[in-house]
Parts: structure tokens; sequence; C-alpha cells
């Protein structure tokens, strides 16, 4: 898909290029890659857009684009590392490879490597995937100066969360305050439609996460500041995609409901401009009240995901949530209360995972009569975080592992007793899986 420059004088041609092929929950439409394409846009560049998912002709649509658009810059975005499964882990940089070494035998135009998977394994990534430069974080102001400097051949010293093979970061990362700064890509243009059954648009009002859950890579992808867009801004939006006939979105908020007062002042929005939309999201079960639940509800929403991973008010210590099972029971019953459709998910075998804690929690989402249930076994290590320390200390990893290539947390001995016990659990649970 290509879209002309804003600006009559176009400085660089730009090929962005969404890898993600996994559907590991559901088909995601590439909310990152358009928001860059709007911003490269908005800064005069021609920009051409190609998602992959669900395309068998891969080899082809590269081709052609490289072809027929000859771009001076290929931009590719990487949201996955692997599908986070213990048993057997898939690692997915190897398509991602072979993508970047066919774009090399086709073009001399730099490749920029990008996306939630890449920014939390900036330097190991690029080394694997063999690009000629990563962007960490966030890329819309700093994909923009990139493409200047290099149009302009100046130094790359100082752009904001810049990797150069070997070289590491050029320029100290930079979170943008105001988030309307980032301009939201636009409905069927910078962000592509999916073909087949109903696709729950990706929307984002804030990013960053305070939260510090001791295995959580999340402020290694946006930072541990909360950072909103105007409730108006953010619903005029939803107005003209909804004008463009799509009406079911995903807001993917780490924390919907924080904080509170912002969550029901966007609720407020969307019921004042009676958009009739359905939407779901993601709770942090701590500090919901009805009239948050209230809001959501007549805004429009009809299903939560509820990040409470145990039931044991121990594990949830150590995974530093700041919330008690009691606090997942009241608001799931509320949200119960509302009609709202409520989706949970356990981890179990983390730190201090005993058998005991395991049937707790399996006797807690039992209680609750869940909607949807998901089950993950083992919890995947990720860098610069509480349990890749605890790991180096208990001897699962080296202290050198850049954990690119997945490892995972499992309390000793406990495994092999989990897994037959929740495969018995789920028998009397077939909607609900691992």
């Amino acid at each position: 898909m290509w879209f002309p420059a804003d600006s009559k004088d176009i400085t660089m041609r730009v090929l962005l290029i969404s890898a993600n092929t996994e559907q590991i929950n559901m088909p995601v439409l590439p909310l990152g890659l358009g928001c860059i394409a709007r911003a490269v846009q908005d800064a005069g560049h021609e920009v051409q857009v190609i998602n992959l998912m669900s395309r068998e002709d891969i080899v082809h649509v590269i081709e052609d684009s490289i072809q027929e658009f000859a771009p001076e810059v290929i931009g590719i975005s990487v949201r996955n590392i692997d599908d986070q499964v213990m048993g057997a882990p898939r690692f997915l940089l190897d398509p991602v490879k072979d993508i970047i070494t066919f774009c090399r035998h086709l073009t001399d135009a730099p490749i920029v490597i990008g996306g939630a998977g890449y920014s939390i394994f900036p330097d190991s990534a690029l080394e694997y995937l063999g690009a000629d430069m990563g962007i960490q974080g966030e890329g819309e102001k700093a994909f923009t100066l990139l493409l200047d400097s290099l149009h302009d051949k100046k130094a790359l010293s100082n752009i904001p969360g810049l990797y150069l093979p070997g070289k590491g970061l050029q320029g100290k990362r930079a979170f943008t305050k105001r988030l309307d700064e980032c301009p939201i890509p636009l409905p069927g243009e910078h962000l592509p439609r999916l073909q087949g059954p109903q696709v729950w648009v990706p929307f984002q009002t804030r990013r960053g996460c305070p939260m510090q859950c001791t295995y959580c890579s999340t402020s290694l992808i946006e930072g541990e500041v909360i950072r909103r867009r105007d409730p108006a801004y953010a619903v005029k939006m939803l107005s003209s995609y909804k004008k463009a006939g799509l009406d079911h979105f995903f807001f993917v908020d780490n924390t919907f409901n924080l904080p509170s007062n912002y969550a029901k002042a966007l609720c407020d929005q969307i019921i004042e401009q009676k958009l009739n939309i359905s939407w779901r999201c993601i709770l942090y079960p701590w500090k919901i009240d009805e009239e948050l639940i209230a809001k959501m509800a007549a805004a429009g929403c009809v299903e939560v995901s509820l990040g409470f991973e145990s039931g044991s008010a121990e594990i949830l210590r150590r995974f530093n949530k700041r919330f008690a099972p009691d606090d997942v029971r009241r608001i799931s019953k509320m949200l119960h209360g509302y009609s709202v459709h409520r989706t949970g998910f356990l981890l179990l075998g983390g730190p201090g995972e005993t058998r005991d804690t395991v049937k707790e929690s399996l006797d807690f989402a039992d209680e609750m009569d869940l909607e949807y249930m998901k089950i993950t076994l083992g919890i995947r290590i990720y860098p610069q975080t509480p349990l890749a320390l605890q790991s180096v200390r208990e001897g699962i990893i080296d202290n050198d592992d850049t954990l690119l290539f997945p490892a995972f947390y499992m309390v000793k001995d406990l495994g092999p007793w989990i897994e037959e016990t929740t495969a018995a659990w789920l028998k009397h649970h077939p909607d609900w899986n691992l």
C-alpha cells in the first residue's frame, strides 16, 4: 500500500514492512508500524507499507515492492521473538532474518529494524538479524530524525534509541511526553485491513507502565511513566475509524484503568459522541470502582483481560502485584454484573510456586467462573527484570545470557506435576487452554 507524502518536496522513499505473521492469540494489525508510517508521511517522505500477516506470497510481495517503489530506506517491524511456550518454544526471528537477507539481494537501501520485540533485545537482535541499524522503543520521532540524517548524510550519533552493529546505543532514549505529538495511523491507509473474520482494531491512548511486575518487559519498550493522549483527540480518531466502517476496537493500553480519572474521561467522551462501538481492553485489577465499570459498559466495552496471573496472595506478592485475590473477585463480580466478558490469565511455576499455590490458583479460577481462561506454564525470562536477576542467582541462566533465545523460569521439580495437573483440570474446561 503506497502513500505519497503530504509535502510537495518529497525527500526519501521509505518502505515499511511488518514482518509479523504469528497469530498467537489472534490476527494483529501492525499498530506500531502504522504510527511510524503516518509520522514519516507527515514529515514529508513517501511511504509504502507491507503487512505480511496472512500473506502466502511474501517473496513476490517484497520483490514487487522493491522493484517498483525503489526504496531508499527499509524499515522492518519485529513484534514477537518467540511464542513464549516453555515446552517447545518456537523462535520467530529466523523468518525475519530471511526477509532481511532477501531484501539485501534486491537493494542497497539501509535496513532499519524496530518494534516491541526488537526493543527488548536491541543489541543481540540487531546482531542476529544482520540489519544495518535498529531503533529501540517508540520510533515516530527517532525514525524521522534518522531519515533526515541519512538524507543529509549527517552523523547518526545523536539519534535517540538508535543502535548500530558493534557500536551499541548512539543517542540516549527519549520518550515523548506529549503523546498527541505521535500521530495515530489513519484507517485503511497506514493501518491496512486484514481479510477474514471480525478484526479488532488496535488503538492506544496511553503508553508506559509503572507497575514493575517482576517478570514484565513493558518498561523496556514503553518506559515506566504513563503518558496520555487527549481524550477528545483519541475519540475524534475513533470516530474517523467508525466512519471508515470499523467499529470493533482493542485498547492495547497496558492498564486501561490507570489512571482511573483518565479512563472515566475517555469513556465519557465515547458516550457523549454516541460512537456505538464495541471494544475490549486490559485491566489491572486494582483501584477499580463500579462507576468506572458502568461507564466502560455504557461506552461499549464488551470484554476485558484481567491480568491477575495467580490466585495466591503469596505469589502475587512475589510478582510485585499491588492487588490481592479479593480485589480480583470484587472486580470480576462487578464486570459480570454489567455483562462484560472476562478473560483471565494464570502464570504457573514462578518463584515461590508450590503444589498448594497452584491448586489455590486453579480453585480461584473455578470460583470466578470466567468466560475464558489462558494458562501459561513457566515464565519467559526477559532481560533487566527482577526475574532475570533471580534466575541468575539460582543458576537457571548465565549472567551473560542475552536471553534472545527463550529461557523460562520454572520451580525445580514442579514442572511435570504442573503439566499433569493443569491437563487434568482443563478436561473439565474444554473452552479454556494453555
